[in-house]
């Protein structure tokens, strides 16, 4: 008897002590959005990261003169150059990667690409049928939500995409899903109506930091860190760069400085870049400068 008050103890505290916060080596990029040819061979992957690329976009509007489906899912992305058999052939040449899809985006045809269920119901079953096909034809391993545009209120939109990828999940499907808000206040309404809900079935948080204004600075850019992480509580949120010229805190001015002192205070859970596309002409050097300070120790 006299040994089980200090057992009791150990167990009180056990969590605290094997539980602690951590960074991470996940490096992510965005690819296929601009059609230039780019195939995933293309982007340098350092063998210590964990690695995702993400098809941009699957999008639920037809392909010819588009226009809405309501969750029934079609590729846009560049299909000529990232097949199902490319994706195949990069996950087995490199066993640290990971590919998935982003649903979404910014724009379709000569429009935005809206967010437009008939009902919660009729949505989520046509786009768990659309996209459990996509998945499994292309190999694929996860999904990552990028709506930025809507015209149906946040409840519906936390019931959608929360039931999506719940059933996505427990079908075995897909193994990760990821958000991607930015600063907006009606985008963010709808991203946190969805965490507030389902933040236990999302695993990363791609905020785009980008979407900030230009010429951001070091300071600026952990200010707004902290405020995404108190927004999405709890959330592996990864720091972001842009390399197509929009805003934000640039690798020239800082980025690595940042993740620096975020990855100091055991803050930095990856980094993930928009997009590989743009990269090309620069030769991948911020991928692979991103890539060696995540497999730093």
């Amino acid at each position: 008897m006299e040994f089980s008050k200090p057992f009791l103890i150990l167990l009180t505290i056990q969590p605290f002590l094997i539980a602690p916060l951590t960074g991470s080596n996940l490096f992510r990029e965005y690819i296929g959005a601009e059609f230039n040819n780019i195939k995933f061979s293309d982007v340098p992957i350092n063998s210590n990261v964990e690695f995702h690329f993400i098809l941009s976009f699957a999008i639920d509007y037809t392909t010819s003169s588009p226009s809405p489906t309501n969750g029934k899912f079609n590729v846009f992305w560049d299909t000529d150059n990232l097949t199902p058999s490319q994706v195949s052939s990069i996950k087995n040449q490199n066993n640290n990667v990971k590919v998935a899809l982003s649903l979404g985006g910014d724009s379709v045809g000569n429009g935005n690409a809206y967010f437009n269920p008939s009902s919660i119901d009729s949505w989520v079953s046509n786009a768990v049928d659309s996209l459990t096909n996509i998945i499994k034809q292309y190999n694929l391993d996860g999904i990552d939500i990028d709506y930025e545009h809507f015209k149906s209120d946040p409840q519906t939109f936390a019931q959608c995409i929360g039931k999506l990828i719940t059933t996505l999940k427990n079908n075995g499907v897909i193994s990760f899903a990821s958000i991607a808000p930015f600063d907006d206040d009606q985008v963010q309404s709808n991203y946190m109506a969805l965490w507030k809900q389902y933040g236990h079935v999302i695993d990363y948080v791609n905020f785009q930091f980008y979407a900030y204004d230009k010429g951001t600075s070091v300071s600026q850019f952990i200010k707004y860190f902290d405020t995404q992480s108190s927004n999405y509580e709890g959330g592996k949120i990864l720091p972001s760069f842009a390399t197509d010229g929009s805003g934000g805190l640039s690798p020239e001015n800082g980025f690595f400085n940042a993740c620096n002192q975020l990855k100091s205070q055991g803050k930095l859970h990856g980094i993930f870049v928009w997009d590989a596309d743009d990269s090309m002409s620069k030769g991948f050097r911020y991928e692979k400068r991103s890539q060696a300070l995540l497999a730093s120790s």
